[in-house]
């Protein structure tokens, strides 16, 4: 599980988005960024969390951050995700989970009795200088902006 906490260094990724763009951190140097894990694309709990950033896209980008979700979904997944529900930032598809294991979101989880391995819905704030701002690891799904910015 993550070991990464407030005051380090975000770790270095690149990967593809919904549209087959190659998305790395430093693409985001000098802007604060929000980087958020869901286990899978479409899914109740997933779905309400985007949307809620989503919809609070323009406070968002008000108080200077871009967003950018992250779960193990295909590229056709993710496209199918944002086109359904409008979402104005990037999905990546990392199939080969390897930004989840960078940011050590990937391990063993519990449902209902069975214990398998999988993402842990965790989201990062990373400020300008590429560190770690805040590491959410409680997240309401449906109060998820409330949980990032002070009003």
């Amino acid at each position: 599980m993550t070991e990464l906490k407030v005051g380090d260094k975000a770790p270095d990724f690149s990967a593809k988005d919904e549209q087959g763009n190659t998305i790395s951190l430093a693409d985001y140097k000098g802007k604060k960024l929000v980087v958020f894990f869901y286990p899978k694309a479409s899914t109740p709990g997933c779905t309400a969390e985007a949307c809620n950033l989503n919809d609070n896209y323009d406070r968002f980008k008000a108080q200077g951050y871009e967003i950018l979700g992250v779960s193990a979904d295909s590229a056709k997944r993710q496209s199918n995700f944002k086109n359904k529900y409008g979402f104005q930032y990037p999905l990546l598809a990392d199939e080969d989970k390897a930004v989840i294991e960078a940011f050590g979101v990937w391990g063993p989880k519990k449902f209902m009795g069975k214990e398998y391995d999988g993402i842990h819905r965790t989201t990062f704030v990373i400020d300008e200088n590429g560190i770690i701002e805040d590491v959410i690891t409680k997240v309401k799904t449906k109060e998820h902006t409330a949980q990032i910015l002070s009003e």
